[in-house]
């Protein structure tokens, strides 16, 4: 799984003109499914996401969570986290898991996550979506579960 992290100030998620997520400050979280991601993936994206120090302390030190500020988190599935340009200008998704496995992956996914952070809304898988957001830092991190497992 590829995760792209972004703190916010505000997020939102807009499909056929009606808003169907947002948050105030907390996380937007763009998610790339691979075709040979499990279970395993998906644990290890989660305790990533909620443990990242990327909120300030009174100090003004990156030193706080998601979690510890009671931020919300947005998740926004996004097949195209897989893109491979290397080769010609028009990138290949043969690496991204199909949408009949990816739908039920992201969904599982959402449920994993919302027993372990209530504060959870997403976007909706294989919408045409309008995603808003007001990037805080700015701070983007990257994650990829392949790297580590």
């Amino acid at each position: 799984m590829r995760a792209v992290i972004q703190r916010v100030l505000q997020a939102t998620v807009e499909v056929e003109g009606r808003i169907i997520a947002s948050i105030d400050t907390g996380l937007l979280v763009l998610i790339g499914i691979h075709s040979d991601d499990s279970h395993d993936d998906m644990k290890y994206i989660i305790g990533k996401i909620m443990g990242l120090r990327i909120f300030n302390d009174d100090r003004d030190i990156m030193n706080h969570s998601v979690q510890d500020i009671k931020g919300g988190v947005l998740l926004v599935p996004q097949f195209t986290l897989y893109g491979d340009a290397r080769r010609g200008n028009r990138p290949s998704y043969s690496s991204a898991m199909p949408p009949t496995g990816a739908a039920p992956f992201f969904s599982d996914f959402l449920d994993h996550f919302r027993s372990a952070y209530p504060g959870v809304v997403a976007g909706l898988f294989g919408a045409d979506m309008k995603v808003s957001l007001t990037n805080w830092g700015p701070v983007t991190i990257l994650l990829d579960s392949s790297k580590i497992l």
